[in-house]
């Protein structure tokens, strides 16, 4: 295998079993990366730890729910037993309701901020004292409401505009430590959550004319393998045809 920045690297991936987190796991993978991989399903987790085992330099699966304290402090001690360095964290994982704020479940909201926000910015507390050993990189994939809201997806914008601002107020904090903080702020992607979307907005679903999970993998791994001469903080994607 040929040898990349990221060969027999640490790299930790919540939203592992996503249709954007397989392609970044496989992405990795193929770069020589040792994978930390985290998700709420095991099964689907076993099936992908086969899926890219041969690539790798080396899996281990955990599952971990993101909205419980305990569970993601259970893998981190276990983690840290592992390994005493993180090289990359890959905020892959989410949730996504929709609904005007008349009417919408404050329940949801709440369930969407302890996942898009409360977790992940948890776990990067707790996994900072290893990033800062290599220095790392800390990558978040946030979505284009992020930056403008849009109407019915007031709950989701608000913790995708909260997850951004963990994500530049953790830059200024640790930038002159060396480690880096990439946000992706991505539009219309051919998942299945997005599929989900244009059920509900009563459209139909064209897959072939969004963005692809593989083309944000390969915009990740690009930034990710930059020299430490530069570094990227804010990617927007958005598929090339505009058909919504």
């Amino acid at each position: 295998m040929e040898e990349t920045a990221l060969s027999g690297r640490c790299v930790v991936i919540t939203g592992a079993t996503s249709d954007i987190g397989q392609a970044l796991c496989m992405s990795m993978a193929s770069a020589g990366a040792s994978l930390v991989l985290l998700g709420r399903d095991k099964t689907t987790l076993e099936f992908l730890e086969k899926k890219v085992r041969r690539l790798a330099a080396g899996v281990a699966i955990y599952e971990v729910d993101l909205t419980s304290d305990e569970s993601i402090e259970t893998f981190v001690n276990q983690l840290r037993l592992e390994t005493d360095a993180v090289d990359v964290l890959v905020h892959g994982a989410g949730s996504f309701e929709m609904g005007p704020l008349a009417s919408a479940d404050a329940s949801e909201f709440d369930l969407l901020f302890r996942t898009n926000v409360r977790g992940p910015y948890f776990l990067t507390q707790s996994l900072l004292p290893l990033i800062r050993q290599t220095p790392g990189q800390i990558v978040f994939l946030n979505s284009t409401v992020g930056l403008e809201a849009k109407k019915g997806v007031g709950q989701y914008a608000a913790t995708q505009h909260a997850q951004r601002a963990v994500a530049d107020s953790l830059r200024a904090e640790i930038n002159n430590d060396g480690i880096r903080v990439l946000s992706v702020y991505l539009g219309r992607t051919a998942t299945v959550r997005q599929k989900r979307i244009f059920e509900l907005e009563g459209r139909t679903y064209e897959p072939a004319l969004l963005l692809q999970p593989g083309d944000v993998a390969k915009m990740v791994l690009a930034s990710l393998c930059l020299p430490r001469t530069a570094e990227v903080t804010e990617i927007r994607m958005r598929p090339l045809v505009k058909s919504y």
